[in-house]
């Protein structure tokens, strides 16, 4: 693997804070810009860790994008190989598809068009802007899972 393919960049203290309050506001039901609360079973522990994420939808399809890259939510989410999403009471559960680097830009553009004010300082000054081809050159650094409920 290389060194794009384990980014990972640590939450500062500020974050866990930050973190802690939307994911206090979507367990209460108020979604934050579209957060949810995901909930994947730990690789190791095998217990359920929860942390908020941005759920993006566009064209009719959703994704969870790992701006600080392979977090332990993604880590978790490979073995696990499904989680769920929570606003207040509803909860789902889904499986996913982890994305090819070429299939990135597109959702990497949409994603930094809603949140680059929260997320852009990892992203290494790209944005909502950039070219496809600077999109595709970190591509390798930040997952990408498109997400299909189970029935």
């Amino acid at each position: 693997m290389t060194a794009a393919e384990t980014r990972y960049v640590k939450p500062a203290k500020a974050a866990h804070a930050f973190n802690a309050f939307v994911l206090k506001l979507t367990r209460l039901g108020i979604s934050v810009l579209g957060s949810r609360v995901l909930s994947v079973r730990g690789r190791k522990s095998g217990e359920l860790r929860s942390v908020p994420v941005n759920l993006l939808k566009l064209d009719g399809e959703r994704y969870l994008v790992a701006p600080r890259g392979v977090t332990q939510w993604v880590r978790n989410l490979r073995v696990a190989g499904e989680g769920q999403l929570t606003v207040g009471r509803r909860t789902e559960t889904f499986t996913y598809t982890e994305l090819a680097d070429d299939e990135k830009p597109e959702i990497l553009r949409a994603y930094l068009k809603r949140w680059k004010f929260e997320v852009g300082v990892f992203f290494d000054g790209a944005d909502a802007k950039s070219s496809d081809e600077k999109l595709r050159e970190i591509a390798p650094g930040y997952p990408i899972f498109k997400i299909a409920s189970v029935a």
